[in-house]
């Protein structure tokens, strides 16, 4: 590819598309090149494909690209590539076509040439030059990307797993036709039994025909599965990237015009009907509904949304019209901040990631001197040039490096994907390993563990007042008044009796409540002593019940019409539903939960108590919970720390994880490691369980790569390892690991689980 003109003026991040990999050390080629310029810092991924490049300001991408290129691979800014291959997102790769084609070819040509090898009852006269007929497109069409690769990487001084494919099979194949034309097995009626092991024997009479032609199919058919399956790692951030609205209806001068989705500005007013999906971050101006945000955050449940509220953009407004202004458009809405963070975990690289990253660069010219040395030493022990041959293609065939650069990047790739697709967005691989050591949970009590919001809990009426007649009243005047309790006990009186008749006169009492006429009755709602100054007292049951209310940091509203004082309002912020449930799920991780909270320490305790908190730290001015944190890792604790304010944010970044609550404020998700995007706290042990599962599926792909290359290898130099069964146990190797990686797709979330208290 080309270096097409680039901006100049880049800043100090840039990602690129890195076409012709083929295995983790061509990565590592890459990156080595890369980091050779000067100022510029490059991390290269090889599931997937990008590169992600820190330049100093004013650097050329156009240099950048033409290095890479200097390598033998391509590189693209990721715009042009998309736009490039547009087609292929919604349809299929060409290049997964293409190699499907080569795979559907070499299994044809190749198990006929198998099959003649191993069974001699198969092998008819002349069986060896059908074998050679069969087997020559196979070495030289199918494998021809392997050959191109291998030449072009040598052409720059390099080694990759492309050498050794092509190395070890044009090795047996050539053997092959010395064998059939200069040695004696061409010779009619010739036939030779599939033996695992090599044996010494005269090497002019043996072909190596079914080796060439199986571990060219066994390794494309590694190589077609390996391709298919990143791709469908990769699918849960496309699937993200695609959820938005394509276009609006957009209201100008009243007219709803129909336009693309990038043209909204903010400020913007647009229609959603029933059924469409809201087309960015907005708040609601006109109309009520229920909005699915399922697609996004993995909240089954439809949320109920009104005048007011905010929407984010994506979901779908299952109920009824709505009018919403646009508050944050393009890469500035949740849903691309979404793909955006989960894009950057996928590029990273875990420290495991490296090591392996390390070893696999050096893999492949270890495995060839291996190769090297087992050929001289079966020849120097005295055995026959066949036998040393056997044993140092065996060596060159089962040393790729594939499953090791596979291990990581495929688990965090699925693992990450499937993050978002429940609505847990991991910051980096690095944070993994946080999960694995964190030993106690500190959890901001106000928006973590009750809703942040003032709700009607409980209505106390005096003696022969009906409670629906003492919410009417009450709920009427205070739906006048914009003060959050007022409002929180306005839509209590809703949810109760129904729709509230309209106050014919209302006035605010500065400090003290409100007051005012509805449906021909003087009615007072507010504190005790603006009752009194009516001369309007609670009785003394009204009164212990205001008292009992309040010790346990509840507000409590006297409410009085007529002369007479008639009940009291409790309101206080609520219980989320969830967490009680979520303080088990994390106690059944492991984890010790610590409530940490501003408010007086009574409140905090009650709290405590419902969901099942043994440990309490109240009355903490915001810049001191940093201190409780570090306190605790004083102690020697691995701390999580759960948020969603302001507030929280320098506590979020201080503990060794740092999780915050979607439903928060920017600064709390920029300071975090993990954000859920749900407003529910069994998210934070969804999280947490996740990123445990995808580092245990990375140590276990791990283990398989570097277990599997140092048993075998030994193996093959000691002849005790067929070529072609190498072949299939390589190519294994790569499915095993990316098949266990995609398990994490199966991941399913505890929060969608029957609430129980």
């Amino acid at each position: 590819m080309s270096a097409a003109p680039a901006p100049q003026g880049v800043g100090s991040s840039v990602e690129l598309m890195i076409g012709g990999m083929t295995c983790a050390s061509c990565a590592m080629r890459v990156e080595k090149k890369l980091n050779k310029l000067d100022g510029v810092t490059a991390s290269v991924n090889y599931a997937t494909e990008k590169a992600q490049v820190t330049v100093p300001e004013g650097t050329d991408v156009a240099a950048l690209i033409a290095e890479v290129e200097k390598t033998g691979y391509t590189a693209a800014l990721p715009r042009a590539e998309e736009s490039a291959t547009h087609e292929d997102q919604d349809g299929e790769d060409p290049e997964l076509t293409a190699l499907r084609h080569r795979l559907i070819g070499a299994v044809a040509l190749s198990v006929p040439v198998i099959a003649m090898s191993m069974v001699p009852a198969l092998q008819f006269t002349n069986w060896q030059w059908a074998s050679l007929t069969l087997t020559a497109p196979v070495v030289v069409w199918a494998a021809w990307p392997f050959h191109r690769a291998a030449w072009t990487n040598l052409r720059h001084g390099a080694a990759t797993m492309d050498t050794l494919i092509s190395v070890g099979t044009s090795a047996a194949f050539l053997w092959s036709l010395y064998a059939l034309f200069l040695g004696t097995a061409g010779v009619p009626g010739m036939t030779h039994p599939f033996e695992l092991t090599v044996a010494p024997t005269d090497g002019a009479a043996n072909i190596y025909l079914e080796v060439a032609a199986g571990v060219t199919m066994f390794i494309l058919a590694g190589r077609y599965f390996e391709k298919r399956s990143k791709r469908q790692a990769g699918a849960a951030l496309r699937a993200l990237l695609e959820l938005g609205a394509k276009d609006v209806a957009v209201l100008r001068d009243g007219v709803e015009t129909r336009v693309p989705t990038a043209e909204l500005a903010v400020g913007d007013e647009f229609v959603v009907r029933p059924g469409e999906k809201i087309a960015t971050d907005g708040v609601i101006t006109s109309g009520s509904s229920a909005v699915d945000a399922s697609m996004l955050t993995g909240e089954s449940v439809p949320v109920e949304v009104t005048e007011g509220d905010p929407v984010t953009g994506a979901t779908t407004n299952a109920g009824g019209r709505l009018v919403v202004r646009a508050t944050r458009v393009g890469s500035d809405t949740q849903l691309a901040q979404m793909a955006r963070l989960v894009e950057e975990a996928q590029s990273g690289k875990a420290e495991i990631q490296r090591l392996a990253d390390r070893v696999s660069g050096v893999f492949v010219p270890i495995a060839i001197a291996i190769a090297v040395a087992a050929l001289g030493a079966w020849i120097g022990a005295g055995f026959p040039l066949s036998a040393a041959f056997t044993a140092a293609v065996a060596v060159l065939i089962i040393a790729c490096p594939c499953a090791l650069g596979l291990a990581t990047p495929t688990a965090l790739l699925v693992g990450t994907g499937r993050g978002a697709q429940l609505g847990i967005l991991i910051k980096g691989p690095e944070v993994l390993e946080s999960t694995r050591k964190v030993d106690t949970v500190v959890l901001d009590k106000t928006g973590t563990v009750t809703t942040g919001k003032m709700a009607l809990t409980d209505v106390i009426t005096g003696p022969g007042v009906d409670r629906a007649e003492l919410l009417r009243l009450a709920g009427a005047l205070e739906d006048a008044s914009e003060h959050p309790i007022a409002q929180a006990i306005a839509k209590g009186a809703v949810q109760e009796v129904g729709t509230l008749p309209a106050p014919e006169d209302f006035t605010n009492v500065e400090g003290q409540g409100v007051q005012g006429i509805v449906d021909g009755h003087a009615v007072l709602v507010g504190r005790e002593s603006l009752l009194a100054d009516w001369s309007q007292h609670l009785t003394p049951e009204l009164a212990v019940a205001k008292a009992d209310a309040e010790a346990q940091g509840k507000t409590a509203v006297a409410v009085g019409w007529d002369g007479v004082a008639r009940g009291v309002l409790v309101v206080a912020d609520t219980l989320k539903p969830t967490s009680a449930q979520a303080i088990r799920q994390l106690k059944d991780l492991g984890l010790t939960p610590i409530l940490l909270t501003g408010d007086n320490r009574t409140v905090a305790e009650q709290i405590a108590a419902e969901v099942g908190i043994e440990q309490v730290v109240a009355e903490v001015l915001p810049q001191d919970k940093v201190e409780v944190v570090t306190g605790l890792q004083a102690q020697g604790k691995v701390v999580a720390m759960v948020g969603d304010g302001v507030n929280d944010a320098a506590a979020l970044a201080q503990a060794d994880l740092g999780l915050a609550m979607g439903t928060g404020t920017d600064v709390a998700i920029q300071a975090a490691d993990l954000t859920l995007v749900r407003g529910d706290l069994r998210s934070a042990a969804d999280a947490i369980r996740l990123s445990r599962r995808t580092l245990g599926t990375i140590r276990t792909n791990l283990f398989w790569a570097f277990a599997y290359n140092t048993a075998a290898i030994p193996l093959a130099a000691l002849g005790l390892l067929n070529p072609m069964l190498a072949g299939a146990a390589m190519a294994f190797s790569s499915v095993f690991v990316v098949g266990n990686s995609l398990r994490l797709r199966s991941f399913r979330s505890r929060a969608d689980a029957p609430v129980t208290r």
